[in-house]
This record gives structure tokens, C-alpha cells and sequence, in this order.
């Protein structure tokens, strides 16, 4: 029996393989620790995506009430703004000021010679209004079939296509 092992090596190892049942089974061990490593590698990588977008989803949210907040602000001052500055109260704050409504026949004009009255600065420098219409390059407006003809043209000429 021991030229049998002797002449074929193979059974031998397979034998002495079988004989140890804890090799199998730390590979299995491993190939599940691996597996489960893996996956909490993913899980991990998962969740922090996860929380980056979710705490960008609710800083979002919070600068979006702060616009309302401010536009709502804005429209209540804008609002306070208009009643400060209406006819009647400026009227009425004009009387408590002592002012009072001026007659016509008391006006009295003064000319000064020479004075030419200030153009506001918004038209200062610009000359007639008159719609001024896109300019487009002319290599934008060119057809492609002139293009061609324009260097082929250009080709009996010395020069060619680019």
C-alpha cells in the first residue's frame, strides 16, 4: 500500500487535504469576512453620500426661508415706505412744519441769463434715440455654398482650402 502512494502523489494530498476540515473552513470565514468588509465599506460610502446630500438639501432649505424672510422684510418696509410717503401724510407733515399751500399769484419767477438747465444723466452723451438693430459678424451670415465658392476661388488663385 505505501507503492501506491509513493507512485501517485496526488491522493496523497487530496488525502491530507481532506484530513484537515479547519482550512475550509477559516477559508469560509475569510470569504465572509471579506464579503461582509465589503459591504460595510459600501454601506459606509453609501451613507455619507447620503447625509452630505441631505445636509446640502437643508442648507438650501434654510437659505430659501431666509429669502422669503428678507423679501417679506423688504415688502413690509416698501409698504411703510409708500404710507410715509404719501400725499396726505407729507401733506399734513408739511402743515405741522408750518408750511402752507402756495397761491399762484404769489409765485415769482426768476430768470437768470445764460442758465441752461441740466439734462438728466441718464441721456447726457447719447445722441437720438433710434432702435439699434444685432450686429452679427459676416462669418455668421455667410452660406456655407459661398464659403465653398469664396476658397475655391481662392484655390485657382494660389491659395485653397484652409
Amino acid at each position: 500500500m505505501n507503492i501506491l502512494h509513493v507512485n501517485n502523489p496526488v491522493p496523497h494530498w487530496i488525502h491530507a487535504y481532506s484530513q484537515a476540515p479547519w482550512r475550509i473552513q477559516r477559508q469560509w470565514i475569510g470569504v465572509f469576512l471579506l464579503t461582509a468588509i465589503g459591504l460595510a465599506m459600501v454601506a459606509s460610502l453609501y451613507l455619507d453620500v447620503t447625509s452630505q446630500a441631505a445636509i446640502a438639501g437643508r442648507e438650501i432649505q434654510n437659505l430659501s426661508a431666509q429669502i422669503l424672510e428678507a423679501q417679506q422684510t423688504n415688502a413690509d418696509l416698501q409698504s411703510q415706505l409708500a404710507g410715509l410717503t404719501s400725499t396726505s401724510v407729507m401733506e399734513l407733515r408739511a402743515q405741522t412744519l408750518g408750511f402752507q399751500p402756495v397761491d399762484p399769484n404769489d409765485l415769482e419767477y426768476v430768470l437768470v441769463p445764460g442758465y441752461a438747465a441740466p439734462k438728466p444723466s441718464i441721456l447726457a452723451g447719447m445722441g437720438p434715440l433710434k432702435p439699434s438693430a444685432p450686429s452679427i459678424p459676416p462669418e455668421y451670415t455667410e452660406s456655407l455654398i459661398a464659403w465653398f465658392g469664396q476658397h475655391l476661388n481662392g484655390a485657382h488663385g494660389g491659395g485653397g482650402l484652409p
